[in-house]
């Protein structure tokens, strides 16, 4: 009888998780610029927060989808990976509102 762990494919899947999560949030943060790319000054702001915010996520993120990041963070990173997709949840129906005003 073995004690040690067998994790199986759950690496795979997680990172294969979070490469969806990233790739999810790289074609929303196209979509954001590409909506704010019709002059609007306010738009744009909102443009270039969702940028800020999507390099974050992305620098947060990549290490876990390419498997080189560790396995525990403390479980810091999950919860500021949600927040931000919040954030840019709220920033795409800003402005999608503000292209149908």
């Amino acid at each position: 009888m073995s004690t040690g762990r067998d994790p199986g494919l759950q690496p795979e899947r997680t990172r294969l998780a979070w490469r969806r999560t990233l790739l999810t949030l790289t074609v929303v943060t196209a979509l954001a610029v590409r909506l704010a790319s019709t002059g609007d000054p306010t738009g744009a702001l909102i443009a270039g927060v969702t940028v800020l915010l999507w390099g974050a996520l992305l620098a947060l993120g990549w290490p876990r989808s390419t498997g080189t990041g560790p396995a525990r963070t403390g479980g810091r990173t999950l919860p500021l990976v949600a927040s931000g997709t919040v954030v840019l949840a709220l920033l795409g129906v800003l402005l999608v509102l503000r292209g149908l005003g």
